[in-house]
């Protein structure tokens, strides 16, 4: 009795340390080896993905709300990458991905256009280039043994992981290895200055075989909550030559294509320009106006990023001394006009913006930015948010210096878009509505849909307008009148 007992003891003992042995963490070439293994990529050296899809517009959508950026489609869409050499070729028919075509990053629908893109890492490539060739399966195992990644065991949702982590920029970089040895994810996280710490990932599935080699027929990328990138694989062909030279003209690059969210570099120093009245334009990168009300300021517009925002407040206060900025007016949603609203609530002030845009601003005011400080996410204790909003027309004015506000109906750019107009100035302040290009230039073949619309409501709303002040200004910094934008929609102008 007591043998049959010892004996149980010892294949119980024996079960245990095989099942702790079988989570027990392989060693990193052994998980690297095993997964390309199970690939069928232990000798890949070149690999030409084949498929459909769309990609997006970081920051651009139409609803700040949705669930994925603004899309553009992918046709005939090869990427042809070199393992060995870190480069690649991205060849594709990119047109309109929207039905409608809303949003921005262009006035839709957007044609289709045909692009041929070469991209050659090397030691001084972005991250963000760096990470489109880690999020690959076979890019991130071989940067992994590079960076000599951890690798542990973990259980998700009942499934377990080989996960392998390498330190990116300025986050982990991980790969999630499922029990038949295929990468199905790989994230990291990034920083974006208008929602903070985001996830940047890639998702794998529907592995098929190619020839020998296995790899995911469907492939989708999400910056943020929203999904960035999505492709439906057809055909993979692996070690046939790749051609690195770039192609002749813009073809040829060394940082990430498509839309990411406004960067953080420095624009041009501010250059103040009286309006009368007790207004000012800020020039000197995305434009901004000042108005100098009784008691406090009111800007118009906190574009670009905290730096671009400090400098407009720094001119504000220069212009107008001893008054805080009570409000910042904000035309949308679109990262690279609101990317330095967090710089003007670190100064206390009031967001007025439309209905539309209550919820996103309060839900994204919460998220953290710890992976790029800001000067609001370092205060203690932070300024409480507040915003006020509008539907079809808002008024600010202490009976001297007034400001009306207006929703500008069937904007395609944007749901919650606002122009501001100075009616003793007769000027009219708008986003992305009339980007104007040359001076003097005529009417052009193809009419674009925001310039038409624009025109509408002015001609709706019965506005007297001298000047259209464009943030995106002029190149030359010229004085943009109604002419111009009757020109551009291929209209008379009215007597």
């Amino acid at each position: 009795m007591f043998r049959n007992c010892l004996v149980a003891i010892v294949f119980a003992s024996l079960a245990s340390a095989t099942a702790w042995a079988a989570d027990e963490a392989p060693d990193l070439k052994t998980a690297v080896d095993k997964s390309l293994k199970a690939m069928g990529a232990e000798n890949v050296k070149t690999l030409v993905i084949s498929g459909q899809g769309w990609d997006g517009c970081v920051g651009q959508n139409f609803d700040p709300n949705s669930a994925t950026w603004r899309k553009f489609s992918n046709k005939n869409y090869v990427r042809s990458i070199d393992f060995e050499a870190r480069g690649w070729r991205l060849q594709r028919v990119r047109g309109e991905g929207e039905n409608p075509g809303r949003g921005g990053c262009n006035a839709g629908p957007v044609p289709d256009t045909p692009q041929n893109q070469v991209t050659n890492l090397n030691a001084n490539s972005p991250w963000a280039t760096q990470m489109e060739f880690i999020l690959l399966p076979e890019g991130f195992l071989k940067v992994a043994i590079e960076k000599n990644a951890t690798v542990k065991i973990e259980k998700i949702k009942g499934k377990k992981y080989t996960v392998i982590s390498f330190m990116g920029d300025k986050a982990p970089v991980t790969g999630y290895i499922n029990d038949l040895g295929y990468v199905e994810k790989v994230e990291t996280k990034i920083d974006n200055n208008v929602l903070g710490d985001i996830v940047w990932d890639a998702v794998y599935t529907d592995w098929k075989d190619f020839g020998g080699v296995k790899f995911p027929a469907h492939i989708v990328q999400h910056q943020g909550i929203p999904e960035f990138f999505d492709l439906n694989v057809s055909d993979v062909k692996v070690n046939v030559p790749v051609d690195l030279t770039p192609p002749p003209g813009r073809g040829g690059r060394g940082g990430p294509g498509g839309g990411r969210g406004p960067g953080r570099g420095a624009p041009a120093g501010p250059i103040s320009e009286d309006l009368g009245g007790g207004f000012w334009l800020i020039t000197g990168g995305y434009a901004a106006v000042v108005g100098d009300f009784k008691d406090y300021i009111v800007v118009v517009e906190g574009p670009q990023n905290d730096m671009r925002a400090e400098q407009i407040i720094a001119e504000a206060k220069r212009l107008v001394p001893n008054k805080p900025i009570r409000y910042v007016i904000n035309t949308h949603t679109h990262f690279d006009h609101s990317g330095g609203l967090r710089a003007f609530v670190a100064e206390g002030a009031t967001i007025v913006t439309h209905q539309a845009n209550k919820s996103y601003y309060e839900k994204i005011f919460k998220d953290p930015h710890t992976l790029v400080p800001d000067k609001l996410s370092q205060m203690n204790p932070q300024p409480k948010l507040k915003i006020e909003t509008m539907t079809d027309k808002k008024v600010l004015t202490d009976g001297e210096h007034t400001i009306d506000l207006y929703h500008l109906e069937g904007s395609t750019h944007v749901m919650g878009m606002i122009v501001a107009y100075l009616p003793k100035q007769k000027i009219l302040i708008e986003a992305d509505e009339f980007n104007v290009g040359q001076a003097n230039a005529p009417t052009p073949a193809s009419i674009n849909p925001y310039h038409t619309n624009l025109l509408a409501n002015i001609e709706r709303l019965n506005l007297d307008v001298d000047r259209i002040i464009p943030i995106h200004l002029p190149g030359d910094n010229r004085k943009v009148t109604m002419a111009e934008l009757y020109t551009a929609a291929g209209k008379e102008a009215k007597k």
